[in-house]
């Protein structure tokens, strides 16, 4: 789930000079968008799930690899 907080930090930047409609209240753009991104996330970590785990069939020594790799930064 996505930190309320800080997306409607993101939003109030990137949004900074473009008009927002009167009837859009600004919470429930900020919780439209959090869902909306909450939905797509949800996607791209299950696509990214099977990629990374090879498509249920894992490659235990390129996860080794990832690992290390990632152990380092």
């Amino acid at each position: 789930m996505l930190d309320r907080q800080v997306v409607r930090e993101f939003l109030e930047e990137a949004l900074d000079g473009i008009e927002i409609p009167e009837d859009i209240s600004f919470d429930i753009l900020v919780e439209t968008f959090c869902k909306y991104t909450e939905a797509d996330y949800y996607e791209w970590l299950k696509d990214n799930f099977k990629s990374f785990f090879d498509h249920y069939k894992p490659k235990w020594n390129w996860i080794r690899d990832r690992v290390g790799y990632y152990s380092k930064s």
